[in-house]
C-alpha cells in the first residue's frame, strides 16, 4: 500500500496529476472516502495529467461524466445507486473494460462488480485539514513523494 499526506487542495491536485501521468488505458480507480474527503479534487489532477481541459465537477446528479483528452476519463458517482446491479444496468462495462480510465466515487457499494486489477484509493480527512491518501493494488510506475 502507498500512503501520501496532502495539506492543501493544491497538493491533492498535484498528487492526482502524478497518479494520472502513470495511468494506462483500462485502469479503474475505486475511490473511497467520506463526503467532502477530496475525491473530486484528486480527480481534477488526474484529468490535468490526461490533458483534459474541461472543468471537473462531481458527477453526483448525472452519475457519469465523460471527458476526453489523451484518453477518455469516465468519472462516476455511485452514491445514489442501490448496488452492483444498478451499476451494471448503467452500461458501465464498456467504460471500465474500454480504452479509457474510470474513476468511481463511493465505490464501496459496487466493489464486487469491478475488475480484480482495480486500484483502490482511500482518502481520509484529518482534524488538521490534511488528507491521508492510501493507494492499494497499484501496479503502474512508482509515484514520487514530491
Amino acid at each position: 500500500m502507498l500512503t501520501f499526506r496532502t495539506t492543501t487542495p493544491e497538493e491533492t491536485i498535484s498528487l492526482g496529476y502524478k497518479i494520472g501521468e502513470r495511468l494506462k488505458k483500462g485502469d479503474v480507480i475505486a475511490m473511497q472516502g467520506t463526503l467532502a474527503a477530496g475525491k473530486t479534487t484528486i480527480t481534477k489532477g488526474i484529468a490535468q495529467a490526461l490533458n483534459i481541459s474541461d472543468t471537473i465537477t462531481s458527477p453526483t446528479f448525472c452519475l457519469i461524466s465523460e471527458y476526453y483528452g489523451k484518453m477518455p476519463l469516465y468519472h462516476m458517482d455511485v452514491y445514489r445507486l442501490d448496488g452492483g446491479e444498478d451499476f451494471v444496468n448503467l452500461g458501465t462495462d464498456d467504460m471500465i473494460y474500454g480504452d479509457g480510465v474510470s474513476i468511481i466515487e463511493w465505490s464501496e457499494k459496487i466493489m464486487d462488480e469491478l475488475p480484480k486489477k482495480t486500484i483502490i484509493l482511500k482518502i481520509t480527512p484529518q482534524e488538521d485539514g490534511s488528507r491521508i491518501i492510501q493507494i492499494e493494488n497499484w501496479q503502474n510506475d512508482p509515484i514520487p513523494e514530491n
